[in-house]
């Protein structure tokens, strides 16, 4: 079985709670996140929501949802161990009125090896693309208040 992790993050200036309001306003993230174009769905864990991301459709479960810290689900490509990945996001409070946003991908299956520069490149620019708008978001929101 291969594996791959993507790991990006990106300081920002706002509180955990700012940066939660906009990342869980999933109406509106077709108005700036070009990476997850639709996102739907009960996010209580053991649900299944339905993602759009990378032009791809699938239905993951939730793991985790702790509103302010992180949010976790997995998903697969057809069947278990084919083509899977964790996906997180993380809010690191630094109470300073700064915080370290972290987007990780666990991939692991028969197929990544197949899919391993695909994900270094285009995947990665996706979340460091999504990464650099929460953070512009986030931080004009900041000002506004």
């Amino acid at each position: 079985m291969f594996k791959k992790e993507i790991k990006t993050s990106i300081k920002i200036s706002a509180t955990p709670e700012m940066i939660w309001k906009v990342l869980t306003d999933f109406e509106n993230y077709p108005d700036w996140n070009e990476f997850l174009s639709s996102v739907e769905g009960n996010f209580n864990p053991g649900n299944h929501v339905k993602i759009t991301a990378g032009g791809m459709k699938f239905k993951p479960k939730i793991l985790v949802y702790d509103k302010n810290k992180e949010i976790r689900w997995i998903g697969k490509f057809l069947v278990c161990g084919l083509f899977d990945g964790e996906h997180l996001f993380r809010i690191i409070d630094h109470r300073d009125g700064r915080c370290t946003f972290q987007q990780e991908e666990f991939f692991s299956g028969l197929l990544v090896k197949l899919f391993a520069k695909k994900l270094d490149k285009d995947t990665k620019n996706g979340f460091i693309q999504m990464n650099e708008k929460l953070k512009e978001i986030c931080e004009m929101n900041m000002m506004g208040n």
